[in-house]
């Protein structure tokens, strides 16, 4: 196999000359694991992006006739090894949802400066609760993990300001690619906070012990909460 396949396959094995990080050589146990997940990530979001461009491309006309502006809503976030990345997504908001003051009421604005949800969020739209109830919302990200920035499985990207919940672990939460889908989300997805610390314990657990078996759990959790059962509260 030519070195250029190594790197499109598993770019993170593969120091770049160019980066805000040095990106360090894993252990040699992981290799195969990485090698596989990266072989699968491909597979996966090349056929969940063919099989996803007509209902995206209606779904963006959903978007449009209900609230003006871009269907498609660009999210800045702390990637692998602290890059920034942008991560694609069906925007599920008003348009200037960014302007939280304007939209959320004194105890929401609260819950929101420290938690980053809110329940009832009014800035989300009739068809935006659809879409985040059936995950469809992440499908443009599948081009994220195609680019190699994230993975099917993985940690939840992460906002600057969330970093600081993480301590002294932050280092090693961005020490894997961000997923899609993860063991935070289908654990207990809105029952896990940063305020009691549960949210972190979810996505360290995986981090620590990411495994194919763990990886296909985490998979097929996701599709029963999509089809209705077994949800956690989303």
């Amino acid at each position: 196999m030519a070195a250029s396949d190594v790197a499109f396959l598993a770019p993170e094995l593969v120091s770049e000359a160019e980066g805000p990080v040095p990106v360090p050589a894993p252990a040699e146990g992981r290799l195969g694991y990485r090698f596989v997940k990266r072989v699968f990530d491909i597979a996966f979001s090349l056929c969940a992006t063919i099989v996803g461009l007509v209902p995206i491309a209606l779904l963006c006309v959903a978007i449009g006739l209900e609230s003006p502006g871009s269907p498609i809503y660009l999210q800045k976030r702390v990637g692998y090894q602290g890059r920034p990345l942008r991560i694609f997504k069906l925007r599920t908001m008003v348009a200037d949802s960014d302007d939280v003051e304007k939209h959320l009421d004194p105890k929401q604005l609260e819950r929101w400066r420290r938690e980053r949800k809110v329940d009832d969020d009014p800035r989300v739209t009739k068809v935006g609760r659809f879409l985040r109830r059936t995950s469809l919302d992440e499908l443009p990200q599948f081009l994220n993990v195609l680019a190699g920035q994230m993975s099917v499985v993985g940690p939840r990207p992460i906002v600057e300001e969330e970093l600081a919940a993480y301590g002294d672990a932050a280092g090693e939460l961005l020490s894997v690619k961000p997923g899609i889908t993860g063991w935070w989300q289908v654990q207990a997805r809105n029952d896990a906070t940063y305020g009691d610390g549960s949210r972190q314990e979810l996505e360290l657990y995986y981090v620590r012990n990411a495994s194919l078996a763990i990886d296909a759990k985490v998979f097929l959790r996701t599709f029963s909460i999509m089809f209705g059962k077994g949800r956690t509260g989303r």
